[in-house]
């Protein structure tokens, strides 16, 4: 049988969900940068050495319990930056939670 949490796990569980009051909309994923080859025969990506299209900044993330990968602008990384990583902040609380 497990013992009741002492204060010190109730204090940080207060400071935890205070925590988590505080954060805003959150996107979750995997933001990266990929260089990618099309595949289309004479194409400078199909060369001896190969000059990969891209860098292209990629939005990854589960949805509806499928990957879903979506190319994103650097205008909407700006723009969502923020979502981004409040999602990472909302993760690490409930893992410390």
């Amino acid at each position: 049988m497990m013992a009741e949490p002492g204060a010190r796990q109730r204090r940080a569980k207060e400071r935890i969900e205070a925590s988590l009051g505080e954060i805003g909309f959150a996107l979750p994923g995997s933001l990266v940068w990929r260089s990618t080859a099309c595949g289309k025969p004479g194409c400078r990506c199909q060369g001896d050495p190969p000059v990969l299209h891209g860098p292209y900044l990629t939005w990854t993330r589960t949805a509806g319990g499928k990957t879903v990968t979506r190319k994103i602008s650097e205008d909407q990384l700006a723009r969502y930056q923020a979502w981004f990583d409040n999602a990472h902040v909302l993760h690490q609380l409930v893992t410390d939670l």
